[in-house]
């Protein structure tokens, strides 16, 4: 088995066992996420949590093998090592030092770092690359909507300060205070923490709501049609070169006589 074999088998692009290996590796993320979590609660028994440590040790050591395998069958090392993913996968294997040393408290705050590995999920998936090929189709697009976005958010900071500072200096005292509201509004999550008591403040945070609607709605629009072009793409067959059958010069002739 070559090197690229491998590294096929550990991306999950292997035509055999590939798509085996990656559930596996995906499975371990999510043991080890569920690990993470159970370690959190206070009524957990000595047994239970030691055992919960010998199991993020194993996975832990498995990790550990991927890294060093990649890095042995990368046909360039480093350049695996400083990429996103070799860093991702570095920083994944790190919490290892707190089997090393257990006592040393500091090290133990390397633990977050666990945390790291649920970006692995993300790897092989061609889901996200579509992703990212519809954002990069939408680059221009986004840019000038979030100008737009941004100028609309202090539009409506300036409007709501007009109408409530008066009513609710304490939460519409400044522009910059009354951004707050602006944000949460215009995305149309609306916590209810600050809200308007006047009737034109009213009025105009029913403007704003709807002109918010717009605000979510265009980019997942814009996103949406760029990810349905980019899997058309992929599913559609590859153009057959087109075959002429060449008519005999002799039997033409005779046709046209």
């Amino acid at each position: 088995m070559h090197r690229s074999d491998i590294i096929e088998i550990l991306d999950g692009t292997h035509p055999r066992v590939g798509r085996r290996v990656a559930l596996v590796l995906y499975a371990l993320i999510v043991i080890s996420a569920v690990i993470i979590a159970l370690e959190t609660l206070p009524a957990l028994s000595p047994e239970l949590r030691q055992a919960l440590r010998w199991g993020e040790a194993v996975i832990l050591a498995l990790f550990a093998v991927e890294y060093v395998t990649r890095l042995i069958c990368s046909p360039r090392p480093l350049h695996y090592a400083l990429s996103p993913w070799g860093i991702i996968d570095f920083i994944a294997i790190v919490p290892a030092v707190v089997f090393l040393f257990p006592d040393l408290v500091t090290v133990r705050s390397l633990r977050l770092l666990r945390l790291v590995r649920l970006l692995k999920l993300f790897k092989a998936n061609r889901a996200l690359d579509r992703i990212a090929r519809a954002f990069e189709q939408t680059k221009a697009e986004l840019l000038i909507f979030s100008f737009i976005s941004t100028v609309i958010l202090y539009l409506a900071a300036v409007g709501i300060y007009h109408f409530e500072r008066e009513a609710q200096p304490e939460f519409f005292g400044s522009i910059p205070a009354s951004l707050w509201w602006a944000l949460s509004t215009l995305t149309t999550v609306g916590y209810g923490d600050v809200y308007p008591v006047t009737t034109g403040g009213r009025i105009f945070t029913g403007c704003v709501l709807l002109i918010g609607l717009g605000v979510v709605a265009v980019p997942a629009g814009l996103i949406t049609v760029a990810l349905i072009e980019q899997t058309h793409e992929e599913q559609a067959p590859e153009p057959s070169e087109t075959r002429y059958t060449e008519i005999p010069k002799s039997n033409m002739e005779d046709d046209l006589t």
